[in-house]
């Protein structure tokens, strides 16, 4: 029923596919490590010119007033940067989400191709065993297909719920400057 080259071809589509994620993986890790490089020159200029700053202070009042200058513009950078990391895992991760559905669905293929070609060749009486492994097959396609739903609904809900927590967090250091400038 799998002759050597369909089983060959099979194997080349399988480590083609596994090269492609290996590439996939790489990307992201890249463009996580330019996201790291490129937060930590920001970051080490920004530490340069603060500590201009707090040098050139001349009261505790003015030291108050400028540690509060710098909580809302951290509390953005830093919901940004987690904006980044989120955008990057979840494109690598959507990437890989296609390919596992698209080698899925090849395989759901190929094997109803292997069920019906077995359905054809089996012997008279077996008709009801067939019917069986075929709602077998279709009731584990329905699994999947659930499965994926669910997954794609929580990616949701768990976006959602990041966005949420990032505006808090931004919000939250908005009244606090404001509350720092007030009694400054």
């Amino acid at each position: 029923m799998f002759t050597a080259e369909q089983f060959q071809a099979a194997q080349k589509a399988n480590i083609d596919s596994l090269f492609g994620l290996g590439s996939k993986a790489f990307e992201g890790f890249r463009k996580l490590v330019d996201l790291n490089m490129t937060a930590s020159e920001a970051a080490l200029a920004e530490a340069a010119s603060t500590a201009q700053s707090v040098l050139s202070v001349k009261d505790m009042q003015e030291l108050f007033a400028l540690q509060a200058s710098q909580v809302q513009p951290l509390a953005e950078k830093s919901a940004s940067y987690l904006r980044f990391v989120y955008e990057i895992a979840s494109t690598t991760g959507a990437e890989f989400g296609k390919t596992f559905e698209g080698q899925m669905g090849d395989a759901q293929k190929k094997f109803l191709a292997v069920v019906d070609n077995a359905a054809k060749n089996a012997p008279a009486g077996s008709e009801t065993l067939v019917a069986v492994l075929k709602s077998g097959v279709a009731a584990g396609n329905n699994a999947l297909e659930s499965v994926q739903k669910a997954v794609k609904q929580a990616a949701e809900v768990a976006e959602a719920n990041f966005n949420a927590v990032a505006s808090t967090a931004v919000n939250a250091a908005k009244t606090t400057t404001t509350k720092a400038k007030r009694a400054a």
